[in-house]
């Protein structure tokens, strides 16, 4: 009698541990994601012991049916019994390595929680622009924008009008050493060329609005440059319009704001203001040239601590001047008249973007009903909504120093530096609501907040 033909051996699809089944075995169809992935281990698992039984001990076929191909001359030869009692000892030895390469999986991703759990609080900020050293260039950069882009990452240079400044004389620097290449026009090459220069600075660190708005200016400039023109005067011509910018959009600017912005200094006034704004600076200063005897509270914070120097500077002008850390705000703002800031950026739904800490001094002055005015130049200005400070940000650097009183340990050993456990969040910058400004001094007059968006008109450009 021939012997009927034989079937591939499955293990049972009970539960893993070898106790029998109860039931009906369920068709695929009927079973989970989680059954039928148990199950596919465990005809693997079978598989492996049968391929073991059978003396080959190593990486099991991928293809079944050419498995039992090549063994149906010897599987004929024995009984279907024999063969499930050949894979019956094995089958426990699989199991284990089965398990076992589990437990290293659950080990691993343990591992990982933990390594999340310990960077899992500042996840959430991890957008933000990080202060980070330069790293190397990538294609031909500049001798001028290697050396910024060193300050700038080292904050060496801070402020929206001292970095845009410094990027502008550095692309003047560039324009004069640059030769047009063979079948090039300026106009054109010279864009490609200052492409990787200004993506260096913003590897440095991001780039601010007024360094954006002027660099859209130059390329304006550039891709205008008549084709005919000689390329030395062609440059010449490109580096007179730098020259323009910088003096109408910040010198200028920051001229009549301090005319218009010190008239609103009246004799007794207690002025304060945040941090270190170039233009209140010297609005301030041209308030007291006039001759008007007042008093300034400068609030600062850690981890800039730049009210330092507006303190130092006023003080040496002879104006009376009182420093406090932010938490001390609220003792003080009961005897101010008007608070002074200044501005990074200021935004068309009238949001002013600034020195982190300048929302809180601007919601206690209304709390208190004082007048809060912002100093900003006109070229800070963008037409993006921005709604908080979150979306985008930048983190100051580390350094911070703890005061030890008394100070019996060494300068070095007061670092606040990241550790295992500890995580340290500096942004730089807030957003101030319009609801908290009284109103704006810019070089075209002073605006209120919610008017805003018509500064691109008052510059006689449609939106």
């Amino acid at each position: 009698m021939a012997p009927g033909p034989m079937l591939d051996v499955h293990p049972p699809a009970g539960p893993p541990n070898g106790e029998p089944s109860t039931g009906q075995q369920k068709s695929q169809k009927a079973m989970t994601k989680a059954e039928r992935r148990e199950l596919q281990e465990r005809q693997r698992a079978a598989k492996a012991a049968k391929a073991a039984a059978n003396g080959a001990p190593g990486k099991p076929s991928g293809k079944p049916k050419d498995q039992a191909a090549s063994q149906s001359g010897a599987a004929k030869q024995k009984p279907s019994r024999a063969s499930d009692a050949q894979a019956r000892p094995a089958a426990p030895a699989a199991t284990r390595a089965a398990d076992k390469a589990k437990a290293g999986q659950a080990s691993t991703l343990a591992d990982t929680m933990t390594k999340g759990s310990q960077a899992r609080g500042l996840l959430i900020f991890s957008h933000f622009g990080l202060p980070k050293p330069v790293s190397a260039a990538k294609g031909d950069i500049h001798p001028a924008i290697a050396r910024l882009a060193l300050q700038f990452s080292t904050f060496k240079i801070t402020g929206a009008n001292a970095r845009c400044i410094a990027t502008l004389t550095a692309f003047k620097t560039i324009i004069q050493d640059y030769v047009t290449p063979p079948n090039h026009t300026l106009s054109r090459h010279l864009m490609t060329y200052l492409s990787p220069q200004i993506s260096h600075l913003v590897a440095a660190r991001p780039m601010s609005v007024t360094m954006g708005n002027a660099i859209r200016q130059l390329k304006l400039d550039i891709s205008g440059t008549d084709f005919d023109l000689p390329e030395q005067d062609a440059k010449d011509a490109l580096c007179r319009k730098i020259d323009t910018y910088i003096r109408e959009r910040i010198i200028i600017a920051d001229q009549v704001i301090q005319e218009t912005a010190s008239n609103k200094i009246k004799d007794g006034d207690v002025i304060l203001t945040y941090a270190r704004s170039s233009v209140v600076e010297k609005v301030l200063l041209e308030a007291h040239a006039f001759g008007r005897s007042f008093s300034v509270i400068v609030v600062d914070s850690r981890p800039m601590l730049e009210g330092k120097r507006l303190v130092a500077v006023l003080s040496e002008a002879g104006i009376q001047c009182t420093y406090l850390l932010l938490p001390a705000l609220g003792a003080v703002m009961s005897e101010v008249s008007t608070v002074f800031v200044g501005a990074h950026s200021i935004h068309t739904n009238g949001a002013v973007y600034s020195r982190a800490g300048t929302a809180l001094v601007a919601m206690m002055a209304k709390r208190h009903s004082v007048p809060v005015v912002v100093c900003c130049e006109t070229y800070k200005f963008s037409e993006s909504i921005q709604l908080d400070s979150f979306t985008k940000n930048e983190l100051a650097p580390l350094g911070d120093l703890f005061s030890s009183f008394p100070n019996t340990k060494p300068r070095e050993s007061l670092t606040l530096e990241n550790k295992p456990n500890l995580e340290i969040l500096n942004p730089l910058y807030d957003l101030t609501p319009p609801s908290c400004i009284t109103a704006v001094v810019t070089e075209v007059g002073v605006i209120p907040p919610n008017s805003i968006s018509s500064i691109p008109v008052a510059l006689g450009r449609l939106l």
